[in-house]
């Protein structure tokens, strides 16, 4: 006998062995019918598996998400495959893996597909899933699952197992078909459904990109066909809805409608900021600037071009050289920064500081060049190159848990000033490449731990997320339709200072290590914009927008009268844009809307006669005729 433990601390006994399915129809028909596969201690595992011993196991359905899993991993490699071999019998399979709310397949199409052969494509997979043949996992022989997609021509299949580690003598592979037959059988480590029919959930095709086989652009470019899948109908749909919000946000469609920036081939991953996105990167900037000017920080400004040497010292051409631009001059080799901490170490170490001089706060706003590849390139949200609100904070041990704390005030004052409310803090971890030692690593690890103890705040762990100079604890903000972003972080560093000779003078006399903390609030000027722009959908708080207040005249008889509104407005600090174009009002107030602008401010003929102004707001609410003065407390009040 076995003795099978389940999540709620029952156990049953069962005859050795004993499947899966035995167990499931022990419990009841109820589970039999939902189950889509299991969890033996601790590992996922088709139904169909045999226990030989006493094992802890959970059954999935598509309620869990490890269950979901598994349904969505059997659409993407059972039907989605089977169909596109069926409509594309010339095409060749890569590989099909589950992704954040559905899946994918990466696919060798002879001729190209585009979005509008998905439906054909979705009609087959409901076809073969109404169709419901069993799937059955089987264990071949290394060379002769080789044999078996060779004989197919499936090259993306042999290239998969002959990559597999050589101790890996058995293949599985999963066979769809009733009593033994082959009607589709894919490469897969599992684990699938036990039958297609189980695949009945809501589910969709998106859309289809393009992917380099293996992420490599040395090799070919596939097609990836991109869905998602729910376990209801109801789900699905609200996922929809979620989608087509996000595509309303969508900051690279706002950015061309509110004329805030462009990106071009001829520099891929920069961005060209146009006057209405410069000047809303320069609000941020000077808001940003002058809050840490209250915060005790001196500003400095570094090169973008530094000798190989520092990037070997710091440890970055070891660790982080195939993310980093380089050129050589004079038989020198050099590299465009990919971050600011090394040569603010240079800044600290000219001259040398007291114990006195500590905390010492050195603030940039420094820009950066990392090489993305293009791939994972995307608006201003994933860039080349990009500005950060760089600090490293230079202090002795004993100050870190007082920094710490001042700098989680700080970031959280900021947010709230944007309109972030819903505030995650993550501790990353130590990597697998890291510099330092294990000694060190433990110190700034518990260090920050201390700290956010300290701060009174409550965080999650990732291990293995860490840079690789030290911890770190992000800052992960929500936006206004619950999408969650990494912006802020706070990196506790022993290490460069040694690395690069950091020292002080303590009160003892004696020189010694100060502790560098790495911080930054925004993190990525584009990304914080990129997200700024989508949390508010372009309809930026009144203090923000780049153009607060649209005034335009009803003919031209009132181009005299809404400049001179322009200059009063203008005197009064408000960022003003007039219309004087020979165009009919409601075009006008139209394009303004498009650009939401805060407020729009509309005279005619009485309104200039009597020194007044109309005035509407963005979201379309009429607030009367008023004053200019009126209309400007208005506006200063928000």
């Amino acid at each position: 006998m076995v003795v099978i433990t389940l999540p709620d601390g029952s156990q049953r006994e069962y005859p050795n062995p004993v499947s899966g399915f035995d167990i499931v129809e022990s419990i009841g028909p109820g589970l039999a019918k939902a189950a889509v596969a299991m969890v033996v201690d601790g590992t996922q595992k088709d139904l169909s598996t045999v226990i030989t011993g006493n094992a802890t196991v959970k059954i999935l359905t598509p309620k869990d998400e490890e269950g979901l899993d598994v349904v969505r991993h059997t659409l993407a490699a059972q039907v989605l495959a089977r169909a596109v071999k069926t409509l594309y019998p010339d095409a060749l399979l890569a590989i099909g893996p589950t992704i954040d709310n559905g899946f994918y397949y990466d696919i060798d199409f002879k001729a190209p597909i585009t979005p509008e052969d998905l439906p054909a494509i979705e009609a087959k997979m409901r076809e073969i899933i109404k169709e419901g043949l069993d799937v059955t996992r089987e264990m071949h022989p290394r060379a002769e699952a080789i044999e078996y997609f060779a004989a197919r021509g499936e090259t993306y299949k042999v290239d998969i197992i002959t990559r597999a580690p050589e101790d890996q003598t058995e293949i599985s592979l999963y066979r769809q078909g009733d009593n033994g037959e082959d009607v589709f059988t894919d490469l897969c480590v599992g684990p699938h459904l036990p039958s297609i029919k189980k695949a009945n959930i809501a589910f969709k095709l998106m859309n289809v990109a393009g992917a380099y086989w293996r992420g490599d652009s040395n090799n070919k470019m596939l097609t990836r066909i991109y869905a998602v899948a729910f376990a209801s109908e109801k789900e699905l749909k609200a996922h929809l809805a979620f989608l087509e919000e996000v595509s309303k946000r969508d900051h690279r469609r706002i950015g061309k409608a509110q004329e805030l920036f462009h990106l071009q081939e001829e520099a891929p991953g920069m961005v060209f900021w146009h006057p209405n996105g410069w000047q809303l990167w320069q609000i941020i900037e000077q808001y940003m600037r002058e809050r840490q000017k209250e915060e005790g920080y001196l500003e400095i400004k570094t090169p973008m071009v530094v000798d190989r040497s520092l990037w070997e010292k710091s440890g970055h051409w070891e660790n982080y050289r195939e993310n980093m631009f380089t050129t050589a001059s004079e038989n020198r080799d050099y590299a465009v920064k990919p971050m600011n901490c090394p040569c603010h170490v240079q800044v600290f170490n000219h001259g040398l500081h007291s114990y006195r001089d500590l905390p010492l706060r050195l603030a940039e706003f420094g820009s950066c060049h990392r090489n993305e590849p293009s791939g994972a390139l995307h608006g201003i949200m994933r860039v080349r190159g990009f500005v950060q609100d760089d600090a490293h904070i230079f202090c002795r041990i004993d100050q870190v848990v007082s920094e710490v704390e001042n700098f989680h005030r700080f970031a959280m004052s900021v947010y709230d000033r944007f309109g972030f409310e819903n505030i995650a803090i993550k501790l990353s971890l130590r990597p697998e490449e890291r510099a330092g030692s294990d000694e060190v690593w433990d110190k700034a690890e518990e260090g920050l731990r201390i700290a956010l103890k300290a701060a009174g705040v409550e965080w999650e762990e990732l291990p293995g997320e860490g840079a690789f100079y030290g911890p770190k604890v992000e800052y992960h903000i929500k936006d206004a339709i619950g999408r969650s972003w990494q912006v802020g972080t706070i990196q506790l560093d022993f290490v460069l200072p040694e690395r690069l000779d950091a020292e002080f003078v303590d009160e003892d006399n004696t020189r010694k290590r100060p502790v560098m903390l790495h911080r930054a609030i925004l993190g990525s000027f584009e990304r914080f914009i990129g997200i700024l722009i989508e949390h508010h959908a372009g309809s930026f708080p009144f203090w923000l927008a780049p153009v607060q207040a649209f005034v335009a005249g009803i003919t031209s008889h009132q181009d005299d009268y809404v400049k001179e509104i322009e200059a009063k407005l203008k005197k009064a600090n408000i960022r003003t844009k007039i219309d004087l174009r020979n165009e009919k009002i409601g075009y006008k107030i139209r394009e303004a809307t498009i650009g939401r602008i805060p407020y729009l401010l509309v005279v005619g003929k009485r309104e200039a006669e009597e020194g007044l102004v109309s005035v509407r707001t963005r979201e379309g609410e009429d607030l009367g005729t008023m004053t200019l003065e009126a209309a400007i407390d208005l506006m200063n009040k928000d």
